[in-house]
């Protein structure tokens, strides 16, 4: 317990960190692809989100894919990144920042994606053995519930205590905290979940 709340970063190296990961988090790629590809501005659709499932609602797969893939990789990217030039905790910060830009991009008055693919590109970037635990959960709830939403919570759920469980407690406690925050952001998919409108996977219309 007293590893969780022991960092030995200092405090310039942690908001460079933290500024880095934002940075690279608040590129709104959902935003650029299609507006570079001539489908105008994906805020003004579906959910008005920048993230890939938004994107997906252009009809256009390719696109979606990779909103997907650059939003986690932006994250990815932070968290190895300020490992690379500071350490593990910056990484873990890096991670945490790219993930928060995303949410909140200053470029787009702090409206930005729910997190799941930004969630799991830290993952990636700071454990990325639990990646596989997160796509088990996943596919398991995805499989047994038909509802995607349901699957990530679950997922998000399970990802801090098996950190915890593995030994990891200062990225147990990240995740943790961004596990929170995209409870938050996924609020009216919860509300769905709760009264039985929220859409299935596959599901049209």
């Amino acid at each position: 317990m007293a590893d969780l709340f022991t960092w030995s970063i200092t405090l310039p190296i942690a908001l460079a960190a933290l500024g880095l990961g934002y940075l690279l988090g608040s590129i709104p790629f959902g935003l650029l692809l299609t507006k570079a590809a001539g489908l105008g501005d994906i805020r003004s659709i579906g959910s008005g989100n920048i993230g890939a499932t938004n994107v997906l609602r252009t009809g256009n797969k390719k696109l979606a894919a990779a909103t997907l893939f650059l939003d986690a990789f932006k994250a990815t990217a932070a968290a190895l990144l300020a490992q690379a030039l500071w350490g593990p905790e910056a990484g873990i910060l890096g991670g945490f920042a790219a993930f928060m830009g995303h949410l909140f991009p200053v470029w787009l008055g702090f409206k930005g994606g729910k997190g799941v693919a930004t969630y799991i590109g830290t993952l990636l970037g700071v454990a990325p053995a639990m990646v596989l635990v997160f796509a088990f959960v996943w596919l398991t709830v995805a499989k047994l519930s038909k509802y995607s939403s349901l699957s990530a919570l679950v997922a998000t759920l399970v990802i801090p205590v098996a950190l915890w469980i593995v030994g990891e407690p200062k990225v147990a406690l990240i995740m943790a905290v961004m596990t929170v925050i995209s409870y938050w952001k996924h609020k009216g998919n919860i509300e769905r979940l709760i009264n039985g409108t929220e859409g299935k996977i596959g599901q049209k219309g």
